[in-house]
């Protein structure tokens, strides 16, 4: 375990107070589905006593195959405290544009909260309206365990709800891509058009009008 990692989480723990989170989003770039965000609070006594192996599967979601990122959430659900989910829908990237959209999501991963002592945010941008403290850090999920705990979070709830979605509208195949634009994706919105669940602001979306 990179001692770096997990200090930077324990100092700003000691610093700020006890209840420090961290917050991610997925599918930011998608062409079609909602954006989701997470929140997460670890136990971080508990988080140090998982094995070197479980502990490093708390890290990039991108860097996790779908099984170890399943392994990883059943840890996280054993070493967190507070965890949120919140989404902001396809219609509502195109009223507010999806960094307003992202930050709705993750308004609503935090509605349950009780406590906040700081905000850990993935990104080089601060949330415009908190009243928390907050630290954006690039590559956030790299660098600190709540916020790769959150990513995971966020990115396995997604990637379920994509899997709904194909059986609604099996065309588009969001069950393998989950809405990104891959050629698959592109081919299958020249043949059919666009759902419901597509980004109408988004550029190869909109190409269609």
């Amino acid at each position: 375990m990179p001692e770096e990692k997990i200090n930077l989480e324990l100092s700003l723990v000691q610093k700020a107070g006890p209840h420090l989170f961290g917050v991610d989003e997925v599918g930011r770039g998608c062409l079609a589905g909602p954006v989701v965000a997470a929140t997460c609070q670890l136990d971080y006594p508990k988080l140090l006593k998982l094995s070197d192996k479980d502990r490093s599967l708390i890290r990039d979601s991108k860097t996790l195959s779908l099984k170890q990122r399943l392994k990883a959430l059943d840890l996280i659900k054993e070493i967190q405290i507070f965890s949120g989910i919140g989404s902001a829908s396809a219609q509502e990237v195109d009223q507010l544009g999806i960094v307003g959209a992202t930050f709705l999501a993750m308004d609503r991963s935090l509605l349950k909260a009780r406590q906040i002592s700081m905000i850990l945010i993935d990104g080089a941008h601060p949330h415009p309206h908190w009243v928390w403290p907050q630290m954006p850090l690039i590559k956030g999920d790299q660098k600190t365990y709540c916020i790769a705990a959150a990513a995971i979070q966020a990115k396995v709830y997604r990637d379920q709800l994509m899997a709904e979605a194909a059986k609604k509208y099996p065309q588009w195949g969001f069950d393998k891509h989950v809405g990104y634009g891959t050629k698959v994706h592109r081919e299958a919105l020249a043949t059919y058009g666009a759902c419901p669940l597509h980004r109408r602001s988004f550029a190869p979306v909109n190409a269609l009008n």
